[in-house]
């Protein structure tokens, strides 16, 4: 099974929309120009980018004739209620009404978690029920290999400005997964920028932003910034082996695009 991870559109409207709604739909063209073609996407996170109805109305418009099942997750920009709203018993929330949720695909399971923590400041928390709820669905299916996706990494990763507003519980996610050793995947968002570290018995990996990337910013002391480097998304190849995942650069690579 090949799942596209895409994250950090930021689509919204008005006179800054352009460059944003341009990045995800050219990294949508880029993943249906691969071949074999994913059988999903995953968006992990903030979906747009003040949380408003007319951006979900935006996104709904750049994803709506996609040909591809495509599964969303909620970040810290992302409003709850609004993207319910907009997505709730829709195919791209799993069908049902709840920001997290999962889809059993034929050769795998898919499941997606709401890290969102409005009043944070930035941060997130799934919460004791969530955890709860993802231990059951894991063991629900233990002979299929399992991807698990939220917006926000559950582990430091070396950059401490980034790091302080990471998931608030990620030692219970960790917990948990460790528990479920078909996890052959944890897919984040949140960094603007490609991470790949061991987590809870498994790898965890941060997709790139399809809009722009943050610096390298490793010193506590220095300011996180926006830097011209390539969008992007990552494939994961999934099968009874495990896992592989690539890196596909969008707007810096001579890869086709195509339209939709």
């Amino acid at each position: 099974m090949l799942i596209a991870q895409l994250s950090d559109p930021h689509v919204t409207t008005g006179p800054l929309a352009t460059e944003p709604v341009a990045g995800l739909h050219r990294a949508l063209g880029r993943v249906l120009a691969l071949r074999p073609r994913p059988d999903c996407v995953v968006i992990t996170g903030d979906l747009v980018d003040q949380g408003r109805p007319d951006e979900y109305a935006a996104l709904r418009e750049v994803i709506g004739r996609f040909p591809l099942p495509v599964h969303l997750a909620a970040g810290h920009h992302d409003d709850r209620e609004s993207l319910l709203d907009a997505f709730g018993g829709t195919p791209w929330l799993g069908g049902g009404f709840s920001a997290y949720y999962h889809v059993d695909h034929p050769n795998a399971t898919v499941v997606v978690l709401d890290s969102l923590a409005p009043g944070s400041d930035g941060g997130g928390r799934l919460g004791e029920e969530q955890l709860g709820w993802l231990d059951g669905v894991l063991a629900g299916r233990s002979e299929a290999p399992a991807v698990v996706c939220l917006h926000h990494p559950p582990a430091a990763v070396g950059i401490p400005l980034a790091d302080a507003i990471g998931l608030a519980d990620g030692e219970a996610l960790a917990e948990v997964i460790g528990r479920h050793p078909h996890v052959v995947r944890v897919v984040a968002g949140h960094l603007h920028r490609p991470v790949t570290m061991g987590f809870a018995g498994t790898v965890l990996t941060v997709a790139p932003s399809t809009w722009k990337q943050s610096t390298l910013t490793m010193s506590a002391d220095d300011q996180l910034g926006w830097v011209a480097e390539p969008t992007g998304f990552l494939l994961h190849l999934l099968d009874q082996g495990g896992c592989v995942t690539h890196l596909v650069q969008v707007s810096h690579a001579a890869g086709l695009t195509v339209g939709y």
